[in-house]
């Protein structure tokens, strides 16, 4: 099976992603937030610099768990982002 190529958008929206999540880990290891999670630290890892811009729904929802982020304010977050990441390209 092909998969089609990322969006340029789906990949801002990746990297977006990945910098809420770890500005939310603050200095807590990556070790640490991805065995609160039940994923694996090089997951965390791709997740975190857009490497993997599309995870599945429950690791995300797993992450937000373990970090103490509800999904709202992390879909939240990422839609206030995106208007000025747009017209600072």
């Amino acid at each position: 099976m092909v998969r089609t190529p990322l969006t340029p958008e789906e990949r801002e929206r990746g990297e977006r992603l990945g910098r809420l999540l770890r500005e939310a880990r603050g200095g807590r290891s990556m070790a640490e937030i991805a065995a609160d999670a039940g994923i694996s630290a090089e997951t965390l890892r791709k997740i975190e610099t857009g490497r993997a811009p599309t995870p599945a729904f429950f690791t995300v929802a797993a992450l937000a768990g373990a970090l103490g982020l509800s999904m709202d304010d992390l879909v939240g977050r990422c839609a206030e982002a995106a208007p000025t990441e747009r017209a600072a390209a």
